[in-house]
């Protein structure tokens, strides 16, 4: 079993900029990937940005250049900076993490955190 544990999101204007954090713990051999969606109000959840255990990174094209996903392997942890926040940012935010135990691959998600982008 593995528990993700998100934090950082919250209100805050356009313009502004937030940084949201992931934690991993429990049966974990090794992570692959780190990852963060989004779901807005009445909208499918979408891609944001993944980054591997190599430190590789892929952004959704509207989030180039505004957010900057980053990792520290050793703490299992995953942090997203958010620039330039636009009110189309406003979503709940979830971590998803794909990885393996000592007997299995797994793939999981957190529990989300809402980022309001408003003024």
């Amino acid at each position: 079993q593995v528990q993700l544990v998100e934090s950082g999101g919250g209100l805050v204007q356009p313009g502004g900029s937030l940084i949201l954090s992931c934690a991993a713990s429990g049966s974990i051999l090794r992570i692959f990937a780190m990852g963060w969606y989004r779901q807005a109000p009445g909208k499918q959840r979408e891609f944001v940005a993944v980054i591997t255990s190599g430190g590789s990174t892929n952004y959704a094209d509207p989030e180039k250049g505004r957010f900057t996903i980053s990792r520290d392997n050793a703490k299992n942890k995953m942090y997203l900076q958010m620039n330039s926040l636009k009110p189309e940012d406003t979503a709940v935010y979830y971590c998803n993490v794909i990885g393996a135990s000592d007997s299995d691959r797994f793939n999981y998600w957190g529990q989300g955190t809402q980022v309001t982008v408003s003024s």
